[in-house]
C-alpha cells in the first residue's frame, strides 16, 4: 500500500560521473592507464600492507559508500551533491586497500546502473576514486594530531573540492568547456558540496572509532566488538540510508550535471551502450517507488559482496607473501 500510493522524488549519484561525451577519446584513454596503474600498484602495496582487522571493515565500508552516495542533499542555488566517501576510504583503511574499495564502488555504478560512461570510466576512478583518497588521506594524517575529527572534515572537505578541479581540467583538455569557465564553476558548487562531504566523514570517523577502537590504535578494557556484529550492523546501516535516500534524497540536478547545463555542454553526454538497472531503477518493476528501493538495497548488497570479497584476496596474498622464502641476494663469499 505504501509504495502504490508514495512516489519517491529519488535522485540518482551521479555528482562528477563524468558520462561518456564529455571527454574526447585521447583525453578518457589516456586517463585508463593512469588508473589501471595505481590500480595495480594499489593490489599490490594494500596485499604487503594489509591488516587482519580490515576484513570486516571493508565490505560494510563499500556497502555503506554507495548507499551514502545515493543520499543527494540540497545545496546553494538549487544544485544537490552527495557523498563520496575516498576520504573516508583512506582514513580507515590506508591510501591503497581505499582506493580499492573507491574503485569497486565507482565500476559497480557503471556497470550495473549505467552512472558514468564506460570510456569515462577510468576518468571518474581517478577523480572520485585515486584523487579523493590521496588528497584525504594526506590531509587527514597531517592534521590529526590536532584534533581527529577536524582533520577528518578537512580531508572531506578538500578531496571533493579537488576532485572537482581535476575534472575541470580533464573537461578543458577535452575541449568541453574552456577552463576559464568550467573551473570556477565547478570549484564553486563543489566547495558547498564539500561541507557535506566533510561534516558525514567525520561522523562515520566516530562511529568506526566507537565501534572499533582498536582501528585507531585504542583498545578498551574488556570489551572487543564481535565481527559478526559489526557486519550485521554495518550493512543493517547502509540499507537504512539507502532506502531512506529513495524517500528523501534532493531531486536537484548534481554540481556537474548543474554546471553542464549552465555552461551549454551538457548536450554532448552520450547514452550508455546497454541498460540493466539504469538510474538505479530495478527492471520490470513499474511502481517507481519500489524499484528504485530495490535498486539501491541490491547496490548495497552487492557492493558488500564485492568489497568483503576484496578484503578475503588480499587476505590470502598477504599470508603467501608472508610465507614466502626470503631468497638471499648474496653470493656464497659474501654469506660467510
Amino acid at each position: 500500500m505504501l509504495f502504490s500510493e508514495f512516489q519517491a522524488p529519488f535522485a540518482a549519484p551521479e555528482a562528477m560521473h563524468i558520462p561518456d561525451g564529455f571527454l574526447s577519446a585521447p583525453v578518457a584513454i589516456a586517463m585508463w592507464i593512469i588508473t589501471g596503474v595505481f590500480v595495480v600498484l594499489a593490489v599490490r602495496r594494500a596485499s604487503r600492507e594489509f591488516d587482519e582487522r580490515m576484513v570486516p571493515l571493508m565490505g560494510v565500508l563499500a556497502a555503506f559508500i554507495f548507499a551514502a552516495q545515493a543520499f543527494n542533499f540540497p545545496v546553494a542555488g538549487g544544485t544537490s551533491g552527495h557523498f563520496l566517501g575516498g576520504a573516508l576510504a583512506a582514513i580507515l583503511l590506508g591510501p591503497w586497500a581505499g582506493l580499492l574499495i573507491m574503485t569497486a564502488v565507482i565500476g559497480l555504478q557503471a556497470l550495473v546502473f549505467q552512472d558514468g560512461g564506460l570510456l569515462a570510466m577510468g576518468a571518474n576512478i581517478f577523480t572520485m576514486g585515486i584523487v579523493t583518497v590521496w588528497v584525504g588521506y594526506f590531509v587527514y594524517q597531517g592534521l590529526t594530531r590536532f584534533n581527529r575529527y577536524v582533520a577528518a572534515f578537512l580531508a572531506g572537505w578538500l578531496s571533493v573540492f579537488m576532485a572537482s578541479v581535476v575534472a575541470s581540467f580533464l573537461l578543458a583538455l577535452s575541449g568541453t568547456a574552456s577552463l576559464s569557465v568550467v573551473l570556477a564553476a565547478m570549484a564553486t558548487v563543489h566547495a558547498f558540496i564539500g561541507v557535506g562531504e566533510g561534516l558525514i566523514t567525520a561522523g562515520a570517523v566516530a562511529l568506526v572509532a566507537a565501534a572499533l577502537p582498536e582501528m585507531f590504535g585504542r583498545q578498551v578494557s574488556g570489551r572487543r566488538t564481535d565481527r559478526g556484529t559489526f557486519i550485521a550492523g554495518g550493512v543493517i546501516l547502509a540499507l537504512v540510508v539507502g532506502v531512506m535516500a529513495v524517500f528523501f534524497a534532493s531531486p536537484s540536478p548534481d554540481g556537474l550535471e548543474r554546471v553542464a547545463e549552465d555552461k551549454g555542454f551538457l548536450s554532448a553526454a552520450q547514452g550508455p551502450l546497454y541498460q540493466l538497472a539504469p538510474d538505479y531503477v530495478a527492471p520490470g518493476v513499474s511502481n517507481e517507488t519500489l524499484a528504485a528501493v530495490l535498486a539501491v538495497v541490491l547496490g548495497t548488497l552487492l557492493l558488500f559482496a564485492v568489497g568483503y570479497g576484496i578484503a578475503r584476496a588480499l587476505q590470502r596474498r598477504s599470508r603467501r607473501l608472508a610465507e614466502a622464502p626470503v631468497v638471499s641476494t648474496e653470493s656464497p663469499q659474501q654469506a660467510r
